[in-house]
């Protein structure tokens, strides 16, 4: 279970978008994140993680967007669940794999191979 957020999720986006607007102004840009950061009460470094991913998303800085990392997440806990029924799917198989060779071979109730006419 993922911890609790620290920040709003309205703040996040509001603080992101002050930080983009900022930047887009050659005035404003230098020490933006700083600024604004202090100005919302946020810690800057924060500030400066939520712009990185932004503009990963937004497709302006490269690396792996949220949604490619939320799939990716979603398909390892599904291998991991896939794996867990495999691995009991094949414990059964094996007992009962164990079950039907100790009936054939009358290991359990005292028939044996030759008793019962085949030899």
């Amino acid at each position: 279970m993922a911890p609790p957020k620290k920040y709003p999720d309205e703040l996040r986006e509001r603080a992101t978008r002050m930080v983009v607007e900022a930047r887009r102004d050659p005035a404003a840009a230098t020490g933006a994140i700083k600024r604004i950061a202090d100005q919302l009460g946020i810690h800057p470094e924060a500030l400066r993680t939520w712009v990185k991913r932004a503009e990963v998303d937004a497709g302006d800085r490269p690396g792996t967007t949220s949604s490619d990392v939320e799939r990716v997440a979603q398909l390892e806990r599904e291998n991991r669940e896939l794996r867990r029924a495999n691995q009991i799917l094949k414990s059964a198989a094996l007992a009962f794999c164990l079950t039907i060779d100790v009936r054939f071979w009358g290991l359990a109730g005292g028939m044996e191979w030759g008793s019962a006419g085949v030899s």
